[in-house]
């Protein structure tokens, strides 16, 4: 027994260890780049309501995600940023907070908003398989808000966010200006 607590914490180590590698691919980063921190926040508008997020956009901070934080500010949620569209599925493995999930299209149309509960490890899915960004929001915050499907975000603000972070929105085929301009 007294050796599984070393253990324990040595695979807890390791396993931090993994989830902070960089991205050596085409997406990444410039090196040496000055840029935001993954846990910055950025403003955003959806629909009518102006919010902060923080992006994620590595695999590692997409499967980071909001696990084992405790609160979350009124307006403050992520981003999900994914390179391709497709359904998409959330859980809430290891996340002490209850939140709403909502799944984007690539035009920045909020398709489907849904509840998740702290702790539940069943995956919400989304319905369309056109998803390319996911914005998970405290629960009921759509509701209170007003904020429907059909709402649009701002991807002026999603490229600046990017950019602020180091990444190239081009690479992820996030539009620098409005779709509809």
């Amino acid at each position: 027994m007294q050796f599984i607590r070393p253990l324990l914490i040595a695979l807890l180590i390791l396993g931090l260890n993994g989830c902070n590698q960089e991205d050596t691919s085409a997406n990444a980063p410039a090196s040496g780049a000055t840029r935001a921190k993954p846990d910055a926040y950025f403003p955003l508008t959806i629909g009518d309501q102006q919010i902060r997020v923080q992006l994620a956009i590595l695999p590692s901070e997409q499967a980071q995600g909001l696990m084992f934080r405790q609160e979350l500010g009124e307006n403050d949620g992520m981003l999900f940023i994914f390179p391709g569209s497709e359904q998409r599925g959330f859980w809430m493995k290891n996340v002490d907070i209850p939140l709403d999930v909502g799944y984007i299209r690539p035009d920045g149309v909020l398709r489907e908003v849904y509840p998740m509960y702290p702790h539940v490890e069943e995956s919400v899915r989304s319905e369309s398989s056109d998803i390319k960004y996911v914005l998970e929001m405290n629960q009921d915050w759509y509701k209170d808000h007003k904020v429907y499907p059909g709402a649009k975000i701002d991807f002026e603000q999603v490229a600046a966010a990017m950019r602020a972070r180091g990444y190239d929105p081009a690479n992820y085929g996030v539009p620098s200006v409005p779709l509809d301009r």
